[in-house]
């Protein structure tokens, strides 16, 4: 066995494969017990770990409970045999571990041997070796207590120890750049750490790069002041003033050349992509226009057939000239598209082709209009003393030059349509193409621009732009490592110039090495940067152009466990009202950060949603612990009004906690099979909200899932049982308990697990009798009598279901009433009482007479229909059961379909109708469940 600490805390069996370790607080146990391991570890330290706040009064209870687990797990692996041991000495636990199995040893040993290493290449082998352990944040997974934040900062503190050296060995090998490359992205990741920026700076500076040296040290210094109120450190000085003297550091050892690698196709970091040969070719040098104030053309350019044909549509010349607006996210190649058409179609516009960069997105500040309309101007050759003051007069000196010509006009990086309308020529043939990542609605609706929205590249464009930076035998090289780049860059041009920019640089690594790099989603945006570019610094610029509100809810959308989320769950992040969360959504999808996809949900790209979550991670902790019980709660809600629509009648599985916050809308439902849809699209968010979530609102998050578990009995739901069983035993709460162990005593029975089934359910309705739910009682007993059913024991099941149809009539719960009698029928077929299951099950018909189909009155047509066969009476059993199957039909149950099928086949041999037989048991095995 091996255990890892260093990224998510996680444990392999001798095979390899990663063990399923439970909730938060057993891997919070298990990593203190690694931390501390082959030493004493007490009750008492464990439960400081454990909790944040003040423990519960059962905390030794669920400490117990997890050390009971693990040891569990442990012995289930056979971990004795490997020297791995959960020992009890009194009041405390040992974890004995032998050498060499745990990832936080392993890098201490590998650091500490590149210490000892005289040669620079040997140090550089080891460190790379010990970071490569490194899977993320250490103890991700675990409680945030103060005992594990400690030991967090301590190893994250190790990590960059490390990362600096490693950084300082690349230099004395003579590779600066490379050093440099690796600061930068945990610079990104720690700005304030004073000996990573300086370190940074150096690497730059013995680069040849001066001024983004320079850049960093007034990019820390700023934030420095604004943030803690400080002056940089020395260090910090001092590298800036070494940098300012322009004197050399200390000379790096000499280090053998890598062997020349030319590229098979050059690469050049610009603001547009790399230029592929057009298949007409560039115009003819006497058609080019004589006044061109054009960028060069994109290099590498690739693909965007479909856009081109779009675009070329959209600027043939109308009555009053043609406008198109190229929109969409930081990034994705706009500026590109329209400089590659721009010198295509060079010819097409005699009179001149002009091109005005707003910088409406960019680090800069914003261009003065009365300034880009006085360079036009002199591009069309009006003198400087001839301009006009005002924008409005040179706006239409501009306008009177323009009319009659045969011009091309780029706007670039436009923010708004005011920006933009001054610029547009009056030519009826000019054409003016706009770009921006605004969708610019009033210069669609007054201008009449034809919109072009640009998405990111699918995974055969990816690919292809990436062969065409660096070759398509390196592509073909690392085929599979190429998909993933392209996955991993998430289609945007932006991020796939960059990789393949730092691919093409460094021959000796190849498409793996960064795709590796890239798999670390918190890491990933600070890998996707190169010199002044980054994917990050686009993003940014999007950002802090929102206004407050909608800034505000694309942070908390960095909360949410996945990059699709709908208007309502926003809404609940953002703490805002249905109106207002709409029009910040709107806001964003105008800015492309989100994509509005059908049903009233909203997408991010990965990176975009990557980002979200470094914005939201820099939020106050209280803000970040607020917005994660709204997330939560509306989940809950949401959850509850989804089970009331899939089972009417039935009585809730739980009121939410105290504390919690009420959802100002959730989805509503307009039938049983939309709600059950919801549950099941919901099911892996859930599940990771269910993760991070409280204890008291775990167990109900589980519960809310009800349903859809009845319906997916064998669909894996254990584990997340389990897990709701835990946090009930920690909020010390006997209803939940109850519940919980009922549906997961359920579960268990239909997957064949019926010791454990047994354990489970047999606690479960004197609880619920304790905390006097009648209604879980009444389902905890027939739950039990199902598994001792099964166990042979037919009498006391027998008892228990009569005791279950008692309580449930006595209380008058039609709903639990019919679940008794549907399970006591059953009972009364198994043992040979066909006449009295007929009974029973007619008694539940009746009383759901007035009901629509769901899954119990399928089962219970199928009881009666079963005893009808019993009986003999074969014409009604068949037309009972037919009943049953069209009701399963109906409301898409699968499982409850499968057992009508096999009961109808069954009946039908009895009839002596073979062919008929055959036919609806195919029909079982084809749903896989007979």
């Amino acid at each position: 066995m091996k255990f890892r600490l260093l990224g998510a805390v996680s444990a392999d069996d001798a095979e390899g494969g990663e063990l399923r370790l439970g909730p938060e607080k057993r891997r919070s146990v298990l990593a203190l017990l690694l931390l501390r391991r082959n030493r004493a570890v007490s009750v008492a330290q464990l439960t400081e770990a454990l909790w944040i706040a003040e423990p519960p009064a059962n905390a030794r209870t669920v400490v117990q409970s997890h050390i009971s687990r693990l040891r569990a797990l442990l012995t289930e692996q056979g971990a004795t045999g490997q020297g791995v041991q959960l020992a009890t000495a009194g009041d405390a636990y040992t974890l004995h571990l032998p050498e060499g199995r745990l990832d936080v040893e392993q890098f201490d040993t590998l650091v500490a041997a590149a210490r000892v290493e005289a040669r620079s290449v040997d140090v550089v082998d080891a460190l790379e070796h010990a970071l490569a352990l490194w899977r993320g944040p250490a103890l991700t997974g675990t409680v945030a207590s103060p005992p594990l934040e400690a030991w967090r900062q301590t190893l994250e503190e190790n990590r960059l120890a490390a990362v600096e050296s490693l950084a300082d060995h690349y230099q004395r090998l003579g590779d600066p750049a490379r050093a440099a490359e690796l600061l930068r992205a945990e610079t990104v990741a720690h700005p304030l750490r004073e000996s990573l920026v300086s370190a940074l700076m150096l690497a730059l500076f013995k680069a040849g790069r001066q001024c983004d040296a320079l850049d960093w040290y007034h990019r820390t210094r700023e934030s420095l002041a604004d943030r803690l109120g400080v002056d940089p450190g020395r260090a910090l000085n001092a590298a800036y003033e070494r940098i300012l003297r322009g004197e050399p550091t200390e000379p790096p050892a000499p280090a053998p050349a890598p062997a020349p690698v030319v590229p098979s196709t050059p690469v050049v970091m610009a603001e547009v992509e790399w230029k592929v040969p057009s298949p007409a070719g560039p115009p003819a040098i006497e058609n080019l226009p004589a006044i061109d104030l054009l960028p060069r053309a994109p290099r590498g350019f690739h693909g965007r057939d479909a856009e081109l044909a779009t675009l070329a549509d959209a600027v043939r010349s109308g009555p009053d000239g043609a406008i198109a607006l190229i929109t969409g996210p930081a990034g994705v190649g706009k500026t590109a598209l329209a400089l590659h058409w721009a010198h295509r179609n060079a010819g097409r516009f005699p009179d001149g082709l002009l091109f005005a960069d707003l910088g409406g997105f960019s680090d800069r500040p914003g261009r003065d209009l009365d300034e880009v309309i006085a360079e036009l101007l002199a591009a069309l050759g009006v003198a400087r003393e001839d301009l006009p003051a005002g924008t409005t007069a040179r706006a239409a000196l501009y306008r009177r030059i323009t009319t009659g010509r045969r011009l091309l006009v780029v706007v670039d990086n436009a923010r708004d349509t005011a920006q933009v309308r001054p610029l547009l020529p009056a030519g009826a043939d000019s054409v003016a193409v706009v770009t921006s990542r605004h969708r610019m609605l009033g210069l669609v609706a007054a201008e009449l621009a034809r919109p072009l929205p640009l998405a990111v590249l699918g995974p055969e464009e990816s690919t292809a732009l990436l062969a065409r930076v660096l070759g398509p035998a390196r592509i073909a090289a690392e085929p599979e490592a190429a998909r993933e780049l392209a996955r991993l860059c998430d289609g945007l041009p932006l991020a796939l110039r960059i990789a393949a920019a730092k691919i093409a640089a460094d021959p000796r690594r190849g498409l793996a090495a960064i795709t590796e790099q890239l798999r670390h989603e918190q890491r990933r945006l600070g890998h996707l940067a190169a010199e002044e570019i980054s994917v990050a610094s686009a993003l940014r610029i999007s950002y802090e152009q929102l206004p407050p509100v909608t800034a505000q809810l694309f942070r908390t959308l960095g909360f949410h466990p996945g990059p699709v989320i709908d208007a309502h769950t926003a809404a609940a992040l953002g703490d805002l009202d249905p109106s207002a969360a709409a029009e910040a959504l709107d806001q964003l999808a105008a800015t492309h950060l989100i994509t509005e996809t059908d049903g009233g949900r909203y997408t991010l790209h990965d990176l975009v949603w990557l980002y979200a979550r470094e914005l939201s991670s820099r939020t106050h902790p209280a803000e970040q612990r607020l917005a994660r019980e709204r997330l939560a709660d509306q989940y809950l809600y949401t959850g509850l009004a989804a089970a009331q629509a899939a089972e009417p009648g039935s009585k809730p599985c739980c009121e939410p906690p105290v504390g919690s916050h009420r959802p100002r809308a959730v989805a509503e439902f307009d039938s049983g099979e939309d709600a059950i849809r919801w549950l099941g699209a919901h099911r892996e968010t859930l599940a990771q909200v269910i993760a991070t979530a409280s204890p008291e609102r775990v167990w109900r998050l589980v519960l809310t899932q009800w349903p859809l578990i009845l319906r997916r009995l064998r669909d894996g739901w254990v584990s997340q049982l389990e897990h709701a069983l835990d946090a009930t035993l920690e909020c010390g709460d006997a209803d939940g308990e109850s519940q919980v162990r009922a549906m997961l005593g359920w579960v268990l029975v239909s997957n064949r697990r019926l010791p454990e089934a047994v354990t489970c359910l047999t606690p479960a309705a004197e609880l619920a009798a304790r905390a006097g739910n009648q209604v879980g009682r009444a389902v905890a007993l027939v739950n039990l009598a199902a598994v001792q059913s099964e166990l042979g024991d037919t009498t006391t099941a027998g008892n228990n279901l009569t005791q279950a149809l008692e309580i449930a009539l006595a209380i008058g719960h039609t709903h639990t009433v019919t679940l008794a009698l549907q399970h006591l029928a059953r009972h009364l077929l198994v043992t040979g009482r066909p006449a009295h299951a007929i009974e029973q099950a007619l008694f539940g018909l009746e009383l759901t007479e007035d009901q629509i189909p769901s899954s119990r009155r399928v089962l219970l047509h199928t009881a009666c229909g079963e005893g009808l066969s019993a009986l003999g009476r074969h014409a009604a059993a068949r037309s009972r059961l037919n009943a049953a199957l069209a009701e399963a039909e109906q409301i898409g149950h699968d499982e409850a379909t499968a057992e009508v099928l096999g009961a109808l086949a069954a009946a039908e041999d009895a009839a002596g109708l073979a062919n008929a037989a055959t036919a609806h048991r195919r029909r079982a095995e084809q749903l896989g469940l007979s």
